[in-house]
């Protein structure tokens, strides 16, 4: 990676080939964030969003942690806003969330660590999870009184189904990353050293097919989720109408007749 953008708690570095790394940098607290640490991830995800060039983001955590969610000692300041105020901080974090859902690139979550509470949220909100061997993964919010609010139920229970998300949600215990695997929580648990390794090869897997394809696909299958399936198909026509007159279309036909890697160029 190279070409980091300068922040104070997170790091942003691209490589050539349209793929960003975003890395949680606040690592002696678990990379939990607060409000500094809030509005440079705003920032930072409104930048990749705008950016044409943009192929497939990563995001994961500096040192043991992926994140530990919002700082606990924070918390007072944030119940002292009053409710209007605390509504309008935890919309700034689900615009954010909401950012990553529907950017149209993949987003990938190599979770190195510790991935609780608004973290794992975080994670949620990615379209892959790859997790370390030794993370772990929960949301202990009620722990301090308080649910999952930022994408932790409505998110949840449509990845691993409405009884996971009860116990996870209700008893607060975290689980390994194995265990996550079996619930449905992430899609593959590697050994720490090879984590960031295979987060990168997925990314240069994706980053080495046809962007516009890949955003439609993401666009059409997030909002399937929420749709009767006679919708679903009208968006897959109206994706697959638009996709057929794109110059990428074109190419990767001919490269398929032609017996050779295509290059596509998201036009």
């Amino acid at each position: 990676m190279s070409a980091a953008a300068s922040y104070e708690f997170l790091t942003l570095e691209r490589d050539g080939g349209g793929v960003a790394a975003l890395t949680l940098n606040r690592p002696a607290a678990l990379n939990a964030w607060h409000q500094p640490m809030r509005t440079e991830l705003r920032d930072a995800v409104r930048a990749l969003v705008e950016d044409d060039d943009l192929r497939v983001l990563v995001i994961t955590g500096a040192g043991r942690a992926f994140s530990a969610g919002e700082d606990v000692r924070g918390m007072q300041g944030l119940a002292e806003l009053g409710t209007r105020g605390f509504r309008r901080v935890a919309r700034g974090v689900h615009d954010v969330f909401d950012a990553l859902e529907a950017i149209e690139v993949p987003v990938i979550a190599a979770i190195n660590g510790v991935a609780a509470g608004g973290g794992l949220e975080l994670a949620l909100s990615c379209d892959f999870r790859l997790a370390a061997s030794g993370a772990r993964l929960g949301f202990p919010e009620n722990n301090v009184g308080l649910i999952p609010g930022s994408g932790g139920c409505s998110r949840l229970v449509k990845l691993v189904g409405l009884a996971q998300a009860k116990r996870l949600v209700m008893t607060g215990e975290m689980v390994s990353a194995e265990h996550a695997l079996e619930l449905g929580l992430v899609e593959e648990v590697l050994a720490p050293e090879r984590l960031m390794d295979r987060s990168r090869e997925l990314a240069g897997q994706l980053a080495g097919k046809a962007p516009l394809a890949l955003g439609l696909a993401k666009v059409v299958l997030n909002a399937c989720l929420n749709v009767d399936p006679a919708t679903g198909r009208d968006l897959e026509r109206l994706g697959q109408s638009i996709l057929k007159r794109t110059e990428d279309h074109l190419e990767g036909a001919r490269a398929f007749v032609e017996k050779r890697k295509p290059r596509f160029k998201g036009r």
